[in-house]
């Protein structure tokens, strides 16, 4: 089976819904066979690259108070402690993810993507890490075993852009506006951090169906095969 999970690493129901989605697969009988792939998503692709704090970004963005805001920080922070996290938001310092999903994708190509993407999420909402500083990030991924040589020359050149870009297109073509959002078998679709009985109740779905069907051809017109084409 398979799972793709579009996501942002400053995104607290990201977090929350993996969180689901690992109870859910835990009991899983099959999920042995579970290949999960983590895609881009930029929540904020404006965000500068000033280190302040979230809290301050949110009162600004909505015009709250801090009183607000930290109530708004606190309603999540109870659904994290619920899902099992510890998620310090009113640590958190806001930041621009481009690189940290370049990262993810090198990552991937290393087979490291699911620990480095668990890696960067606890780094934000539990450890007020800056996940766009270049050190920062190198240092987080060399906890994974990414050499933080090889993270800092990513980060020098435009290494892996186009596929954080790619990712973002086919969201967009895909009608996605929020994440979470999980993709199983490109047939069905999670949105949100939805509870554990949801992500369970979409992996038995797709393990009930025969996986050896063949796609069914609605309409058969003239083909060319190989190198076979009658003119």
């Amino acid at each position: 089976m398979k799972v793709d999970i579009w996501s942002d690493v400053v995104c607290p129901f990201c977090y929350i819904g993996k969180r689901h989605f690992e109870q859910a697969l835990a009991d899983f009988a099959d999920k042995d066979s579970v290949e999960v792939r983590w895609h881009s998503f930029e929540l904020d692709p404006h965000a500068g690259n000033d280190a302040r704090p979230m809290i301050d970004a949110l009162m600004e963005k909505y015009g709250q108070s801090r009183e607000q805001a930290e109530g708004m920080m606190d309603r999540v922070i109870g659904m994290g402690k619920e899902a099992g996290l510890d998620l310090r938001l009113k640590q958190s310092i806001r930041a621009n993810t481009f690189n940290a999903h370049r990262l993810l994708h090198l990552a991937a190509a290393r087979g490291l993507q699911d620990q480095a993407k668990e890696r960067l999420l606890s780094a934000y909402f539990t450890e007020g890490e800056n996940v766009n500083d270049p050190q920062t990030l190198a240092r987080l991924l060399d906890e994974v075993g990414i050499n933080d040589e090889d993270v800092l020359t990513t980060l020098e050149n435009d290494t892996y852009a186009e596929s954080v870009r790619a990712d973002e297109r086919q969201a967009r073509e895909m009608g996605i506006t929020g994440v979470p959002f999980f993709v199983f078998n490109d047939k069905y679709a999670i949105s949100g951090a939805q509870p554990v009985a949801a992500f369970k109740q979409v992996l038995e779905k797709v393990a009930a169906e025969n996986p050896k069907a063949k796609l069914e051809v609605l309409a058969n017109g003239e083909v060319c095969e190989d190198d076979n084409c009658a003119i």
